[in-house]
């Protein structure tokens, strides 16, 4: 089965004929899928693996495209078509610039480590919002196993132009994919902390941005999970949440409401709109990276 339609809704996002395509495995853990539309080609991470990934959309071969690269997971582009990247050893997030060098955009606050950046979102204004739970220092199989410094799992904003760094989401136990609605008025956040406390549900939270766009407040609770956990997502120009969920891939309508799913048959980490028209849903989902073309293309394409 492709897909699971729920509502009918779903089938507006669909091409019935369309189907899931399995283009390369052999990873411990899939992560990060970032398309970067100057070469064609989408990058993702193999975590445990220490190695960045590259499938050419030209040729669909696939190489290694960085390694050692830091442990890292999740990637997005700033405004200037640049690579920005969250590390797990590293403990911080980096850019590759035009010139291919790496540059260390922030590895503390307040003076002390981050833990390991998660997921990266980077908004209109060109600043960088990120994640930093601590699943790159709770062991040696994503990164190096080490003490928290600052002692919490937050959200922060960053600006790459100032330096200025500030903390805008501290109230869920540990913050993992994130991502803006169409109109950026909106911020969302999933929270993986049942693999830290069986008590804490699976969750994406929604937190209303204020006026000027540099801080949030807590809206309330957009979607829980019964059975597996959230992780990476993306949203689509009509508003529609693209998320990993499970084995599978799930689709909130912008109300909340489940409308779909496409199931996957592994653990799936993280999704990208990538191609040429920005149709291709890329799906990195434990020891693979797989593709479906559907009627959705992610906001500000």
């Amino acid at each position: 089965m492709t897909y699971e339609i729920l509502d009918p809704r779903f089938k507006q996002l669909i091409i019935g004929h369309a189907r899931l395509e399995k283009l390369h495995t052999g990873m411990r853990w899939a992560e990060g899928p970032v398309y970067v539309p100057a070469a064609k080609s989408l990058l993702w991470s193999d975590i445990p693996n220490n190695r960045l990934m590259r499938f050419d959309e030209t040729d669909s071969s696939v190489s290694i495209f960085e390694s050692p690269c830091g442990n890292q997971n999740g990637h997005t582009l700033d405004l200037q078509g640049r690579v920005i990247a969250c590390e797990h050893s590293g403990r911080r997030v980096s850019r590759l610039e035009h010139d291919g060098r790496w540059t260390n955009l922030v590895d503390r606050f307040q003076g002390k480590r981050l833990n390991s950046p998660n997921d990266v979102v980077v908004k209109r204004d060109g600043s960088i919002w990120f994640t930093d739970p601590t699943y790159g220092i709770d062991s040696e199989y994503e990164g190096d196993a080490a003490e928290s410094e600052i002692g919490s799992a937050d959200v922060y904003r960053l600006d790459p132009e100032t330096g200025e760094m500030t903390m805008v989401v501290n109230d869920l136990l540990r913050p993992n994919g994130l991502a803006f609605s169409p109109e950026e008025d909106l911020l969302y956040v999933v929270d993986t902390g049942v693999t830290h406390d069986p008590s804490c549900t699976p969750k994406i939270v929604a937190y209303t941005v204020a006026a000027d766009g540099r801080s949030v407040s807590r809206k309330g609770i957009f979607s829980t999970m019964e059975a597996g956990l959230y992780d990476g997502f993306r949203v689509d120009r009509a508003g529609n949440i693209w998320t990993s969920a499970g084995d599978a891939v799930a689709i909130y309508a912008a109300d909340g409401t489940m409308i779909g799913r496409i199931p996957v048959g592994e653990t799936v980490a993280n999704v990208t709109f990538g191609g040429a028209k920005r149709n291709r849903l890329y799906i990195t989902a434990q020891t693979s990276l797989y593709s479906i073309y559907v009627n959705a293309h992610p906001y500000g394409w």
